[in-house]
């Protein structure tokens, strides 16, 4: 059974489907407790939530006749049944994403038939949370994979860009940065990219924060 919080209809605000339609589930509970978390009240043990098995899930996901489903959280990689949950969408014909905080081992779904295409964090300094970035994940990741760097200072931002080398994750993957929602502007990131010569790398802002409330839910 899944700790279900939400789930809603709306569009994907990042990664390499950002603007598409997606339907969201969003899973109770995170290993990790970053600074600028925009779903803090998701992470916590009291959380308001209600229990529902894969087929449940499944079958409210279908109602919607939206293809792109994301898994997220909390930490969605913390749900015990999800290779199940995963399984059944992608036997009902949808394109699943897992949105995951980097710190999980992705590695068992090397082979797997139904793989999910994973959108991985990395946990910058000011996160409070890089001590528990599991950089092994990076000798899986695919060609369908996001690797999302949220940065809110200079100092983020040399790290990501150490990151991106020492791993040649832009030769793997998507690779995005993205700002903290107002805590850096936007132009040095793009500054700093230029300084970099970060080719192959994408600027991305939090695009449903511009189109509803910053602190809406459900969106």
């Amino acid at each position: 059974m899944f700790k279900v919080v939400e789930m809603f209809e709306s569009i994907n605000g990042e990664g390499y489907k950002a603007g598409q339609l997606a339907y969201f589930v969003r899973f109770q509970g995170c290993n990790m407790n970053c600074v600028y978390c925009d779903t803090k009240w998701a992470n916590k043990k009291d959380a308001p939530y209600q229990l529902m098995s894969a087929q449940d899930i499944v079958s409210k996901v279908n109602e919607a006749h939206i293809k792109n489903v994301t898994l997220t959280g909390g930490e969605p990689m913390l749900q015990e049944e999800i290779e199940e949950l995963i399984r059944l969408l992608y036997e009902n014909g949808h394109e699943v994403e897992i949105e995951t905080n980097g710190s999980i081992d992705i590695s068992s779904y090397d082979h797997c038939d139904y793989r999910p295409s994973f959108t991985l964090d990395y946990k910058c300094p000011d996160s409070g949370m890089e001590k528990f970035v599991d950089v092994m994940n990076y000798d899986h990741i695919q060609e369908k994979d996001t690797i999302k760097f949220v940065c809110s200072s200079r100092i983020d931002l040399k790290k990501a860009y150490e990151i991106i080398e020492k791993y040649a994750l832009n030769k793997k993957a998507h690779v995005y940065l993205s700002p903290v929602f107002g805590k850096i502007d936007p132009q040095e990131m793009v500054a700093f990219m230029l300084e970099k010569n970060m080719n192959d790398v994408n600027l991305q802002l939090q695009m449903h924060k511009f189109i509803w409330d910053p602190e809406e839910r459900g969106v």
